[in-house]
């Protein structure tokens, strides 16, 4: 029997604060563009389904609650006891926080003491350019302050992470921009931007990553199907990073592709032929489901197994954060547990690589057993 002991859940957000209906856990569950189809909800899907089978129990409930049975027994603990139980019935011993989501959302300190673990913050580039821009008037105070920024926050965070880089324009390009064109794109930013605008101008995107990169920390890169990705993403997934992955090796900073799905065999490549680019397993297999084993074992025929992380990639709902751990930890029994009972793998091998992937390789890259 394969068995995770310790998580690090290397990517999520913090929980909504507040009580919610049917309609709007089921909201948070869709995560999608529009409803779902006539006559269904989104607890029809594979993270639906999943929900239904690891929460309740945490509740006090029997496995496969129905929906409106669950919700019942969630307002009746409360948004704050329940959100504790589910926390704490993860397993996770370390939450690395993007805290860059909009909305009600707990911070890493809540989420800490809610889940009786340690949490880190992850620094949301995109977020932090806006702000700057916020309450700076000039293209001089823009470009100084936000260097000064990404320093600054380099000495708190645990990581930086970019939503937007590798959705905007052209694939990163190997090399960092010219300062002029820097310059001129800031100052078309600053002319035609309102307060709180979001930043899409690929080049300056481009030089936030490499402002990031010359910091030292891992830098995270949404490059699959998750947040904000729509019917218009760019084509191509992972693949769209291979030249600035080149251009980054042997400069000291880790890239790690969150979101593969379904591109998660491009990103198990390309952590195979880069020393420095891991893997996210994140969402590919909460939102898998049932399936996740078969996610999980397309990722292990192609990536190395230093090269791969453990994260639940939950936002708004505490039960995503159980979804993530308990398909994770499904996931990874019956794939490796399976090798070793037919004598492809060692067992001890097995477990290894198990406690590797849950939270020896996030440790060592995000160097949390130095802080």
């Amino acid at each position: 029997m394969i068995e995770t002991t310790t998580l690090v859940d290397q990517n999520c957000h913090g929980v909504l604060r507040t009580e919610l209906g049917l309609g709007t856990f089921e909201a948070q569950l869709g995560r999608t563009a529009g409803p779902p189809a006539a006559g269904t909800t989104f607890f029809d899907t594979q993270t639906g389904f999943a929900v239904r089978r690891w929460c309740p129990p945490l509740l006090g409930l029997e496995p496969h609650t129905s929906p409106a049975g669950y919700l019942a027994r969630r307002r009746e603990l409360g948004v704050l006891e329940a959100g504790r139980r589910l926390l704490r019935g993860t397993g996770v011993t370390t939450y690395l926080v993007d805290t860059g989501l909009p909305g009600d959302l707990t911070a890493p300190e809540e989420i800490a003491a809610a889940g009786a673990a340690e949490a880190r913050e992850i620094v949301r580039l995109e977020l932090l350019a806006q702000q700057i821009a916020d309450t700076s008037g000039t293209v001089d105070s823009l470009l100084a302050n936000l260097a000064h920024a990404v320093h600054t926050a380099a000495g708190t965070a645990v990581a930086f992470v970019s939503v937007a880089a590798l959705r905007h324009g052209p694939a990163p390009a190997a090399e960092p921009p010219d300062p002029g064109e820097v310059r001129a794109a800031a100052g078309r930013w600053l002319a035609g931007r309102r307060v709180g605008g979001r930043l899409t101008d690929p080049l300056l995107l481009r030089h936030l990553l490499w402002t990031a990169v010359a910091t030292g920390l891992p830098l995270q890169l949404h490059a699959g199907g998750g947040e904000g990705c729509r019917a218009n993403c760019p084509d191509g997934g992972p693949a769209r990073i291979a030249g600035f992955a080149a251009a980054t090796a042997g400069l000291g900073t880790d890239l790690v592709l969150l979101h593969g799905l379904p591109y998660h065999r491009q990103a198990a490549r390309l952590a195979a032929a880069f020393p420095h680019v891991y893997v996210d397993l994140g969402p590919a297999l909460a939102r898998t489901g049932a399936r996740a084993a078969d996610v999980l074992a397309e990722v292990l025929e192609l990536a190395p197994f230093g090269k791969l992380l453990y994260s639940s990639g939950a936002r708004g709902l505490p039960e995503l954060h159980v979804v993530g751990a308990r398909v994770f930890r499904q996931a990874v029994a019956r794939v490796l547990g399976g090798w070793a009972a037919d004598g492809s793998w060692a067992l001890a091998d097995a477990q290894r690589v198990a406690e590797m992937i849950a939270s020896g390789n996030a440790r060592r890259i995000y160097g949390l057993d130095e802080t």
